[in-house]
């Protein structure tokens, strides 16, 4: 029987280290939290920080493991690199894994191979002359965290007084303490879910977002068919696997982010060198392309051939339980709304649990699930529900 290590082993977590359990592969996970769920599901764990590397190492090594990965997060990335390379395992290369996390490098990477429409990058640290940058710039302009997920650290700044602020907020929510500023797109927001399989790219598919308005551009849920016209689909199809192929990503789950304006302009805003977040592993990916994305995943990870198969699938539509800041009065009953409206609910939602307003993922209280013949009939669903949710709640 393989080992399969999961670094990191939170909710998202969760649904690969239980679906390795299910492929029969002896499934180890590592998180710092000895209260994560995934952790009760692997067959053995360590309380160890994803970010330790030499730590997760001296853990795999020990277990004489025979594949590694993390998903959803950004931060188990270079944990998950590194010990492959010094296993000699299927792997992304460390260099490239360090690559991915700086995203201006990224940003500055894909702008030299013209791999898309970008026009403007730059990065910015302690040591960064704002007063001159800002005469630089033509705005407005999006500023983040150099590393980091979840759109923490995120803002939109259209006039040059609010430059420094911006770039502070962003730094603060940098491990690193760096920020990159590109372009303002006024565009929609599309997602791209890939895996590279022994160096070859499969885009799995380009996913439609719903996103929170300015100024904080948190997501609020996805779905499968994007309603793109063909040639554009097919053009960010091209973009992400040209963006992958500059960057050097050998192996591997690939998550993107990119804004496509109305006149057919792609821009690639983000990418994260593992499987995305917000359901789109378990359930996005295949309830709306039939193809077993975690299970493939893990395959690919432990060096066994890889199931890209298509089974039987149709439209889906996810929502974040997003809500305004409140405490959750009543519980409702969540199987019977499932059971009523033929849809998924996943939550952490208790009685007398204060909830913030919805700025980032982090606010997030779980997910809706909704699949249908057409993504509007999948996302109507989901909208019910999350109404019924809101009103029985608060």
């Amino acid at each position: 029987m393989k080992k399969m290590l999961v670094i990191g082993a939170g909710f998202l977590q969760d649904f690969v280290i239980q679906k390795a359990a299910s492929m029969g592969y002896d499934t180890l996970a590592v998180d710092a939290d000895p209260e994560a769920i995934g952790l009760t599901h692997a067959h053995k764990h360590a309380v160890i920080n994803i970010v330790d590397e030499k730590a997760c190492l001296e853990y795999a090594k020990q277990e004489q493991i025979d594949g590694v990965l993390t998903a959803t997060t950004d931060y188990g990335v270079l944990t998950a690199s590194y010990i492959a390379e010094n296993m000699g395992l299927p792997g992304l290369k460390y260099e490239v894994a360090q690559l991915i996390k700086n995203k201006y490098r990224v940003r500055k990477c894909l702008y030299e191979h013209h791999v898309d429409d970008t026009e403007q990058a730059f990065e910015v640290n302690a040591e960064t002359d704002i007063e001159e940058l800002v005469q630089k710039l033509t705005y407005p302009v999006m500023v983040k965290p150099c590393d980091g997920s979840g759109s923490r650290g995120a803002s939109r700044v259209d006039n040059a007084s609010d430059l420094p602020k911006a770039c502070q907020f962003a730094m603060n929510g940098s491990i690193t303490h760096r920020a990159e500023i590109e372009s303002f797109i006024d565009g929609t927001e599309y997602g791209a879910e890939s895996l590279v399989i022994n160096g070859e790219i499969h885009v799995l598919s380009i996913m439609k977002k719903w996103m929170t308005e300015p100024s904080y551009y948190a997501e609020l849920g996805h779905a499968i068919p994007c309603g793109l016209p063909v040639d554009i689909e097919k053009k960010a199809k091209d973009c992400v696997t040209n963006a992958i192929k500059v960057l050097g990503i050998n192996h591997g789950s690939v998550n993107m982010d990119m804004l496509i304006t109305t006149d057919g302009k792609v821009y690639i805003v983000d990418i994260g060198a593992r499987m995305g977040g917000n359901m789109i592993g378990p359930c996005i990916i295949p309830y709306g392309t039939g193809i077993d994305y975690v299970g493939a995943m893990i395959q690919n990870a432990v060096g066994d051939p890889v199931d890209l198969s298509v089974h039987e699938h149709e439209a889906v539509a996810t929502k974040l339980l997003a809500f305004e800041y409140g405490i959750i009065k009543k519980m409702p009953d969540m199987k019977a709304l499932e059971n009523r409206y033929g849809v998924e609910i996943y939550h952490h939602m208790t009685k007398g649990m204060t909830v913030n307003e919805y700025h980032t993922n982090l606010d997030g209280c779980g997910y809706i699930v909704a699949k249908g013949k057409t993504v509007d009939e999948a996302e109507t669903k989901a909208l019910k529900v999350l109404e019924t949710i809101k009103t029985e709640a608060f």
